[in-house]
């Protein structure tokens, strides 16, 4: 069964505070899930294998140690947008892919409606991004994607998520570990994590 990971650090929850807050404006809301990005990769890259490599200082020749495999992020659309930079600032070789879900209102089943993976899947790490694991569809149909394209070493990467959607992820892809900075209490009848922090994808691009 793939683990849950809380990431806990000072400064993350001081920014997971600013953006539950329903009054924080969308500018401050961005930025402050981008520098969350950043801060959480630190933690889902820890275990990376890497190869050792010769490099040549100033002063002399040196063994070195530089990443293994490909590093690839795929944001599900929209709401993982708002933390692929802050992730690719922190692994800027990394490749970005794109996969493109919407989720029914009334059935709150995802639908695809765009793709766009790079080729390295079979042989690279891939971070499926979202910053809501709600009711765990949208991560469930991502991932079902890339792993149809070949993918293998997949992690999911979201800042709040609930019992609910953990429990779905873990049924369809026991093998994917997920990280969060925040496990919440519960769904509501609509479809939103209790307590949340609203409407991610709104919240980050001023739509409502």
């Amino acid at each position: 069964m793939g683990k849950v990971i809380l990431i806990n650090h000072p400064l993350i929850e001081h920014k997971l505070a600013i953006i539950r807050n329903k009054t924080t404006d969308t500018k401050t809301f961005r930025e402050n899930v981008n520098e969350i990005g950043s801060l959480v990769t630190y933690e889902i890259t820890r275990d990376l294998t890497t190869k050792p490599v010769q490099v040549e200082t100033p002063i002399a020749m040196t063994t070195c140690q530089q990443l293994a495999k490909d590093v690839v992020i795929v944001p599900i659309l929209r709401a993982g947008l708002g933390m692929v930079d802050g992730i690719h600032n922190v692994i800027p070789t990394a490749k970005i892919g794109h996969i493109g879900l919407y989720r029914d209102e009334r059935t709150l089943k995802p639908h695809s409606y765009y793709m766009k993976l790079p080729p390295v899947l079979p042989d690279a790490t891939i971070l499926v991004v979202d910053p809501m694991l709600a009711t765990g569809g949208s991560a469930v149909a991502a991932i079902n994607l890339v792993k149809q394209q070949g993918g293998k070493d997949i992690r999911f990467v979201g800042l709040v998520g609930c019992p609910e959607g953990i429990a779905m992820l873990q049924k369809h892809h026991p093998n994917v570990d997920i990280y969060l900075v925040s496990v919440d209490e519960r769904l509501n009848e609509v479809g939103y994590i209790v307590p949340g922090l609203g409407d991610c994808g709104d919240r980050l691009f001023g739509t409502k």
